[in-house]
């Protein structure tokens, strides 16, 4: 401190100016300060503006979609619906398409009546048809609302309306095969149709089956076997009919997947006919040069080895199965390829569609069996020639739920007939869930919505062999009669209670074929 002292005495205005510099470094220090404390503020302000204002455009929009833009309505579908029709006969015949676009599926069917519903107020004269006449409607899967309904024919001798390209207009659709032979054409959306007649006095076979476009026209084309005289004929486009097995009584139309490494590399058509004991094959080649007289090469008109090795060329006779009258053909699909159950008097056969070997046989009886034909069990229900058929509904699970229909006498001789609910998951168990007197002309069971809402439709009325009366169509939520139905073991062995069942079937969920 003296030191310091002695140094201020001798030089005291180097003091004053170390005093000054300082005193302006801490001066200039303080504006820095000052000014960078001004630009933090001015940007926290910003920001906190920017904040403020993406919240309130967040809440406007918020708002705008809850209150003022209306969002899309979603379809309420009705659990059960009705709609009837007075003085009618109905056809055999069920079709579930998305008729107004709605992502619901709605129902197509067909009835005989002088008139239409009041709805649409339309009557056969209209169309130029003698009354009464073949009506073709639609309904919605909703609520059971007429969408549009149309005369069609005199007499519907078959139906098809799984047609995605149909007419000039390439739209979805219906063929109907009409008596006197006439095939129509109804646009799935509006019900627009128009006619043409085959020019002779053919009947035609069912089914009529849609095939790959083999003119190359951009439009699918169709098959159609019909008889003249006592020749089966089968005709694309109406063009040059082709002599076939007499006594057709079905035909499976199959489609081979080829397989290199792996992939799939083209596909192969087949039409597989059945008539009195023998089996019969014609690839889509053949049946395109006889009914066109021309040799044409066209990727779908490629034919299999192994197929032709087993074709006696002659008479097209398949060389699979021995005897045994022959009731019931069917493609069944398997992991990678298609496969074709065979039923006949004596057993049932499946056979691999690639290679053309046998899989299993069984002998037939009224049974349940697994993927490689073990029996599981058997049951015998009664059925008629023109019973409902059965339907299916796959599960989330991977699996199938199955509505069968069986009958029996009550009574004062009453037919009851009774609709019953298998699912793998309980291997013992049936559940009947409804009883019916009434004549069921046609059955179906479909998922409504993707991947939920099971549903059943019925068609009940008198046939059009019989007089009319009333007909009534029917949509009803399987979950309905689940929770009411009555449990019946297949076996002594009850490993759950029957209200547990019941439940577990009620919360099954279920999927989308793609």
């Amino acid at each position: 401190m003296d030191n310091k002292d002695s140094e201020a005495e001798i030089h005291p205005l180097k003091t004053e100016d170390v005093k000054a510099q300082e005193n302006h470094e801490n001066s200039v220090e303080r504006r820095i300060v000052s000014k960078q404390s001004s630009r933090l503020s001015r940007l926290s302000r910003w920001r906190t503006a920017a904040f403020f204002i993406s919240l309130f455009l967040c809440l406007i929009i918020v708002f705008a979609f809850s209150f003022i833009i209306p969002c899309p309505e979603r379809p309420v579908s009705e659990r059960t619906w009705f709609r009837n029709y007075d003085n009618a006969v109905a056809y055999q015949f069920l079709a579930i398409e998305d008729v107004n676009e709605d992502k619901v599926q709605d129902v197509i069917f067909a009835f005989k009546a002088s008139n239409s519903s009041s709805s649409f107020n339309r009557s056969c004269l209209d169309e130029g048809l003698p009354s009464p006449c073949a009506f073709v409607a639609a309904v919605s899967g909703t609520n059971g609302r007429a969408l549009w309904e149309r005369p069609a024919a005199e007499e519907i001798e078959w139906m098809e309306c799984d047609i995605k390209q149909l007419g000039e207009a390439a739209v979805p659709g219906c063929l109907v095969v009409g008596k006197p032979v006439s095939l129509t054409t109804v646009a799935l959306r509006t019900g627009e149709w128009g006619s043409s007649d085959f020019g002779a006095n053919y009947t035609v076979l069912t089914p009529v089956s849609v095939i790959p476009d083999v003119d190359s026209d951009g439009v699918q084309d169709l098959i159609i076997f019909i008889a003249t005289g006592d020749k089966v004929c089968h005709s694309e486009a109406m063009i040059n009919p082709v002599a076939g097995p007499q006594g057709m009584a079905g035909m499976l139309f199959i489609s081979i997947l080829v397989q290199s490494k792996g992939r799939i590399t083209y596909l192969l058509h087949y039409c597989f006919l059945c008539a009195e004991n023998s089996l019969y094959a014609y690839s889509l080649k053949d049946l395109y040069s006889a009914a066109t007289g021309m040799e044409i090469k066209l990727p779908s008109l490629k034919q299999d080895p192994q197929w032709e090795k087993n074709i006696d060329h002659t008479t097209h006779r398949l060389s699979l199965l021995s005897s045994g009258d022959i009731r019931y053909l069917a493609k069944i699909p398997g992991q990678s390829r298609e496969n074709i159950l065979v039923v006949n008097s004596e057993m049932a056969t499946l056979i691999n569609a690639q290679n053309l070997q046998t899989l299993w046989t069984l002998n037939t009886s009224p049974l349940w069996y697994n993927g490689s034909g073990a029996v599981q069990w058997d049951l015998k229900l009664n059925s008629r020639a023109k019973s409902p058929g059965p339907a299916t509904l796959s599960t989330a699970d991977h699996r199938s739920a199955f509505l069968i229909w069986g009958e029996y006498q009550v009574p004062g001789n009453e037919t009851v007939s009774s609709l019953y609910l298998f699912h793998p998951s309980y291997t013992n168990v049936l559940l009947e869930l409804r009883n019916s007197t009434d004549q069921i002309i046609a059955f179906n069971a479909t998922l409504f919505e993707r991947s939920r809402h099971a549903c059943y439709v019925l068609l009940r009325g008198p046939p059009p062999s019989e007089e009319p009366g009333p007909v009534s169509l029917m949509k009803r939520k399987l979950k309905e009669d689940v929770s009411e139905s009555r449990v019946i073991w297949l076996s002594q062995v009850a490993v759950d209670s029957e209200q547990y069942i019941r439940d577990r079937l009620y919360r099954m969920r279920f999927h989308s074929r793609v």
